[in-house]
């Protein structure tokens, strides 16, 4: 490990790998630390980029699954509701290829990687911070002159830099099952109960090559491992999954609560997960991730270059947030849904014109994520 770096970034997920990317083709001198050995070692995300990503970005084709234009809205009874969009609107990334594309990328660009590395401290050092890294039960110390946060929603690196924290999540566990033929066309099937989803969704995600099954809600709520064994039991003989054995389970926490209001400060920021950078409405989070990192990369390598705090003004999560308003009060909604006959009906209003209208927007929709893109 160098002892000095202009940027450390903490978390080697979809945000660091892309802020590191940036910031090391802009010249700055980066390490890029995560706790696991290889970045494709537990994946948390099912992975799903949705088509105002993939129109933004440029994105390896054969990290991709097939298209997917269909969803499948399903009540606890069963009764469903299927949107079709003219257009492709989803594919559903493999993560694990994808992240060790981008390690490559990153290196390629002179970033330093530091796997199986974790923070064990960090602190005020002059014209930045002195981390203190921890690997092999080895501790070093290393200077930098800015920190980014990239480590999840429970950062590790949001206290240290005095920084605002998630207070709100849902948890989600998921298994993947490969080469499965379910006999559907691909589709996202989502079922709204609140006994195996409290406050979420469950979903089998089915675009012709892999199947993801999982179950997302409020932990408080349920029991994510027994209530996705309950779901799995449900929904097998429909997809083909009786006898067959999932080949990963993912899981983790999703920040539900919106962008934090103060994701950055002289020392360092916060991007993806550590920032809330995820849709309160859909709990979608690699839209928001890709644009708020590249967006932290570019205020970072102005800042690096002027020393100025006014760099980072355009790095702000209140005026981020202010634009979640309507999803976040329909989350609050959404997490009050506690009976199976609400759903129920609520499943029987968006059957109607003017809500099927309200849901076709909410999963075809652009605007899950508002733009980012700094204003001159």
């Amino acid at each position: 490990m160098s002892a000095r770096v202009d940027v450390l970034v903490v978390g080697a997920g979809l945000a660091g790998l892309e802020c590191a990317r940036r910031l090391g083709e802009a010249g700055a001198r980066v390490m890029l630390a995560d706790r696991k050995p290889t970045v494709d070692h537990a994946v948390h995300t099912t992975g799903i980029f949705v088509r105002r990503t993939l129109e933004s970005f440029s994105l390896p084709d054969d990290c991709l699954g097939p298209p997917v234009r269909r969803v499948a809205l399903y009540s606890p009874r069963g009764r469903s509701l299927t949107l079709e969009s003219p257009h492709d609107e989803y594919r559903v990334g493999r993560m694990g290829p994808l992240y060790c594309r981008g390690l490559d990328a990153c290196v390629r660009a002179g970033v330093q990687w530091a796997p199986s590395t974790s923070l064990a401290a960090l602190e005020p050092d002059g014209a930045g911070s002195a981390a203190t890294l921890e690997r092999a039960g080895r501790r070093e110390r290393l200077h930098a002159r800015f920190v980014i946060g990239a480590d999840g929603a429970v950062s590790r690196v949001a206290p240290a830099l005095g920084l605002d924290e998630n207070r709100e999540w849902i948890v989600g566990v998921e298994e993947v099952f490969r080469g499965v033929r379910t006999g559907h066309a691909p589709a996202f099937h989502c079922w709204i109960d609140p006994e195996v989803a409290p406050g979420y969704i469950a979903w089998v995600v089915d675009d012709g090559e892999e199947v993801h099954v999982g179950v997302g809600g409020y932990a408080s709520r349920f029991k994510p491992a027994e209530a996705l064994r309950r779901f799995q039991a449900r929904v097998a003989p429909r997809f083909g999954l009786q006898g067959v054995a999932p080949c990963e389970r993912r899981g983790g926490r999703i920040p539900v609560g919106g962008v934090l209001p103060r994701i950055a400060c002289a020392r360092g920021l916060l991007t993806g997960d550590a920032a809330g950078a995820v849709s309160p409405l859909t709990a979608g989070g690699l839209d928001p991730c890709i644009r708020l990192s590249a967006l932290a990369a570019e205020v970072t390598t102005e800042f690096l270059a002027t020393g100025s705090e006014a760099a980072l003004a355009s790095y702000d999560g209140s005026a981020l947030r202010a634009r979640f308003r309507t999803r976040l009060l329909i989350r609050r909604v959404l997490s009050a849904v506690r009976s199976p006959a609400a759903a129920e009906l609520a499943v029987a209003a968006l059957r109607l014109p003017p809500f099927r209208a309200v849901a076709h927007n909410v999963f075809f929709g652009r605007g899950s994520f508002p733009d980012v893109a700094r204003q001159a």
